[in-house]
């Protein structure tokens, strides 16, 4: 029986191999709040912002142990790339790079999928796509090129719904999704003039981060717990 109890305290305790890496992505992230907020720019300064999400990427990949370790350790290097591509080569290159990393995340939520969901929990995964394009369209149109923005946030939408039906944890992985999408809401409202820069300023960064931190939290220790079981 000790044995056993020892086993069940090694998976609850001692799955992560590197948690010092996640102190690192919180210290990253969490502290570019202070370059959104200065407007600070330049190549420094992009550099600091991916390392948020790439201390989450390398943290995952530390504690990879089968194949959707590795998919997850690969969504957020997406995003880590992303991140700095859109500052320091642009926007369609940084969302080509987000846009890689969802359909990653896509393979693996599908791949994963809750073996039973209510009526409400369906709902909402089936609403969430096209919520998002009328979201998009009433923000953005009739400005040249609006349709860029919403073809991008289908792929965000269409990750944010598989998360939330995968058996990862739902107040985990799937609500950081879900922040992740509204991150990305949020910059097209400030965008579209539909809410002043100054207010999206406040929203969108930290809704990002956290939505990222959230869903590597759920993925990583659902995973890496069953590994030790």
């Amino acid at each position: 029986m000790q044995d056993a109890k020892g086993r069940a305290m090694g998976g609850e305790q001692g799955w992560d191999r590197a948690r010092w890496l996640w102190w690192l992505a919180l210290a990253g992230g969490i502290s570019f709040f202070v370059a959104v907020f200065q407007r600070l720019d330049g190549p420094a300064i992009w550099a600091w912002k991916t390392t948020g999400v790439a201390f989450l990427a390398l943290w995952a990949a530390a504690n990879a142990r089968e194949r959707n370790g590795w998919l997850i350790a690969a969504v957020l290097g997406f995003g880590a790339l992303g991140d700095f591509l859109l500052d320091a080569k642009g926007l369609i290159a940084g969302a080509a790079a987000f846009a890689a990393g969802h359909v990653i995340a896509i393979i693996l939520y599908l791949a994963n999928r809750r073996a039973q969901t209510t009526p409400s929990q369906r709902l909402l995964g089936w609403l969430t796509m096209p919520a998002t394009l009328v979201i998009v369209w009433a923000m953005l149109s009739p400005a040249p090129g609006w349709w860029h923005a919403a073809v991008y946030s289908l792929f965000v939408a269409a990750m944010a719904a598989a998360a939330w039906a995968s058996r990862f944890p739902r107040y985990r992985t799937g609500i950081g999704a879900m922040l992740f999408l509204a991150s990305d809401l949020f910059i097209f409202a400030g965008e579209g003039g539909v809410l002043p820069k100054s207010v999206t300023l406040w929203l969108v960064w930290p809704l990002y981060f956290a939505g990222q931190a959230l869903i590597a939290w759920g993925v990583v220790s659902t995973l890496a717990k069953e590994a030790r079981a």
